[in-house]
């Protein structure tokens, strides 16, 4: 998937073995700023979709669920019946063939064919080995597409543009997809007023932060999750170095997607 660089260091901290922060290194000193992770409470965090859920446990006071780590929290919003991450079977042919019109072209499949060159009037055109989307991003677009249709007497929105891709985001815009505005602040917050009992929540490629699945699982909202299983890879990661007692840190724009839903997972 091209994204926005972000990397992640593991430094040795001082404080407790159970507590770690996240930093977010600038990018460029224009437009990315020192971002530091809230230390307040011990918590683990992260998973990869598609793991072991096991190892959570019902929520039964106010106090268990303050208890519970932000790893185990998030596992608890995935059960959920209004959480969607497999997309939806009865509408998925429908959407291949959408999706092979609007992106399927000749030429590119002339040149893979032909070693990724092709020679016209003199003229020879290489294409790139890795030309067009990964996997997560193919994913995340189905997925997406599938939301729409299978919930077609809803409203629908996204916590933000699903991919960095104007066609893809202008095709959703056509289906009449409502994309959430971000705030003034520069801080990554967006204005989830607009967000009504039973509207259904796209959230991106890119993953969401801790605090909107917790107000959307709060909600009666219907979620249909299309984090890219790397992108959650990366909080995995985080969870890892939090267990070693070690400081994560984040090398990446200061308000980019991924960048705020890392942090909002660190302690």
């Amino acid at each position: 998937m091209k994204l926005s660089p972000f990397a992640l260091l593991a430094i040795t901290t001082t404080t407790s073995a159970t507590v770690s922060s996240a930093f977010v290194l600038p990018q460029t000193s224009s437009s990315t700023f020192l971002r530091t992770a809230s230390t307040e409470t011990n918590f683990n965090l992260g998973m990869v979709p598609g793991s072991d859920t096991s190892t959570s446990t019902p929520i039964t006071t106010e106090e268990e669920q303050k208890a519970l780590s932000k790893k185990a929290q998030r596992l608890q919003f995935m059960k959920s019946d209004q959480f969607y991450r497999n997309g939806f079977k009865e509408v998925r042919k429908d959407v291949e063939d959408v999706m092979e019109n609007q992106f399927k072209s000749n030429l590119v499949d002339t040149l893979k064919s032909n070693s990724f060159v092709i020679e016209r009037e003199g003229v020879r055109v290489h294409l790139a080995s890795d030309f067009g989307f990964c996997w997560g991003v193919e994913r995340s677009i189905a997925l997406a597409y599938e939301a729409v249709k299978h919930f077609p007497d809803r409203k629908v929105h996204i916590t933000n543009e699903l991919i960095h891709n104007p066609e893809v985001n202008d095709n959703l815009q056509a289906m009449e997809v409502n994309f959430i505005e971000k705030n003034a602040d520069g801080q990554g917050g967006k204005d989830f007023s607009v967000v009504g009992e039973k509207d259904v929540v796209i959230l991106p490629a890119f993953g969401a932060s801790f605090e909107e699945m917790k107000l959307f699982n709060e909600k009666d909202v219907e979620v249909v999750d299309t984090t890219c299983p790397w992108v959650s890879k990366v909080w995995n990661t985080v969870d890892m170095h939090q267990k070693k007692g070690l400081t994560s840190v984040i090398h990446g724009k200061y308000a980019h997607e991924e960048t705020v839903a890392t942090t909002s997972f660190c302690e």
